[in-house]
């Protein structure tokens, strides 16, 4: 039998389904036979162009707060769900705290009380990584440390999902798995406002314009190809002893930001060069960089792509869909 079998004929949700990771992932799933996805996003921050043309992707257009959508959802009764919708990320939660209490905290309920419901094989929770273990965690970052001086509401909030999740493993036996994503970036995430900082580079260098560095640009990120993160899904929502367990997807590599800017000059052709700009007022983290040890040992999690290798992937989709950027971008 091969590696992925077990999903042949499965009914999958995916919740934020159009956006980076869920694009690829729906991708993965249709590679693996399922029977049907269902994908639920409000295209807050995606465009619904990004979501493979497939017969058995069948698109909801929602919140996952609205309770007649997730009861249409799940009523189909999936099989596995993959719960990657939020409201993101830390600029927006500053800006808009309340909403991201909704999205990220009760929003995580909601699937948690319909998953109980109809009683799913799996519920793969995406949590973050950047925001768990807060500024002053020691590097390299264990699953085992948790911090509860966090600096902004997206971390406050997805903490309270891996809460939420726990709560629902330990008191009612739900199988879930939490995934702690490190700065996923690749084809399929298209810039804007509240944005990673890959496809905003590289939205500016094309446009000629000299990329921002918040602080001394010495700052690092353990940046993850989102190629690598969706093998880790696939396998996390299929191994009986990933159940109960929150693990790292990352790269286990560091990486300044000055670095990446002055790469993606080099990749585009910008010789608007750098500016630097005032640090956030949220933005404490100096370093970043993932133990991946669990993640490994556990579902034999092995990331292969590096920062050169998956940049170069993620501009050649930025400029085969650039027209389609461009119209969707959201500054």
């Amino acid at each position: 039998m091969g590696e992925y079998d077990s999903y042949q004929d499965k009914i999958i949700l995916v919740t934020g389904g159009a956006g980076c990771i869920g694009t690829n992932l729906i991708r993965g799933l249709l590679q693996v036979n399922v029977q049907r996805i269902f994908v639920i996003d409000d295209l807050s921050s995606a465009s619904r162009w990004n979501l493979p043309n497939d017969p058995r992707v069948i698109f909801i257009h929602g919140s996952i707060l609205n309770d007649e959508l997730l009861t249409r959802a799940f009523r189909e009764r999936p099989d596995i769900v993959f719960h990657l919708a939020a409201h993101f990320a830390n600029q927006n939660s500053v800006e808009h705290p309340e909403t991201d209490l909704m999205v990220n905290g009760l929003g995580t309920l909601k699937m948690l009380e319909y998953c109980q419901l109809i009683k799913v094989e799996k519920f793969v929770f995406a949590s973050s990584g950047c925001s768990v273990y807060g500024s002053q965690a020691p590097l390299p970052l264990r699953e085992d440390f948790i911090s509860l001086h966090l600096d902004s509401p997206y971390q406050i909030h997805k903490l309270l999902g891996e809460l939420y999740c726990n709560f629902f493993h330990n008191h009612y036996g739900l199988p879930v798995v939490i995934s702690r994503f490190f700065n996923v970036y690749g084809p399929g995430e298209i810039p804007g406002r509240y944005r990673n900082v890959i496809p905003n580079f590289t939205y500016w260098a094309l446009h000629k314009e000299p990329l921002p560095i918040t602080g001394n640009g010495e700052e690092t990120r353990d940046f993850t190809f989102v190629g690598d993160v969706v093998e880790g899904l696939l396998k996390a929502a299929i191994t009986p002893e990933a159940v109960g367990e929150a693990m790292n997807f990352a790269s286990e590599t560091e990486t300044a930001v000055i670095d990446l800017a002055k790469m993606i000059n080099e990749a585009t052709g910008n010789d608007a060069g750098l500016k630097y700009v005032d640090r956030r007022d949220w933005d404490k983290i100096s370093r970043r960089k993932a133990s991946i040890e669990k993640a490994r040992r556990i579902i034999g999690y092995s990331p292969k792509t590096d920062i050169s290798t998956g940049y170069k992937k993620t501009l050649s989709w930025f400029v085969e869909h650039r027209q389609l950027i461009e119209e969707s971008a959201k500054f």
